[in-house]
């Protein structure tokens, strides 16, 4: 997983990302963004793009176990089915496929962005 969007994004949503993704791999929840594992090509256009760098790329998660967190619930947006879907997301060549899903992983739905 080349690059992960972290904690600073929950509640902030800004896209600015999506908006340099070249390969559109920035799937909108409903309370943050995520990257799609499976698409991104690890350019690093939408870590310099956030404003606020909510985005870091995989290997800053090591040790830091709040980063790790978000690391893996990446993966989980991706891989396990969410609320008001049928099948789990996986890898459906782009977010303007699909659109704003509007739904996160049970992690940022009970996630306490003030703390």
């Amino acid at each position: 997983m080349p690059y992960v969007i972290g904690q600073d994004c929950v509640d902030v949503n800004d896209r600015a990302c999506m908006d340099v993704c070249p390969v559109d791999c920035i799937y909108v929840g409903d309370r943050k963004s995520y990257i799609n594992p499976a698409e991104c090509i690890d350019c690093g256009a939408c870590e310099v793009e956030c404003p606020v760098e909510a985005i870091f790329v995989d290997r800053k998660a090591r040790g830091d176990a709040g980063r790790t967190q978000f690391a893996e619930d990446q993966k989980t947006f991706f891989t396990v089915t969410l609320p008001g879907r049928s099948a789990p997301l996986g890898s459906p060549g782009g977010a303007r496929k699909v659109g704003e899903l509007g739904v996160d992983t049970p992690f940022i739905t009970g996630y306490d962005a003030r703390a």
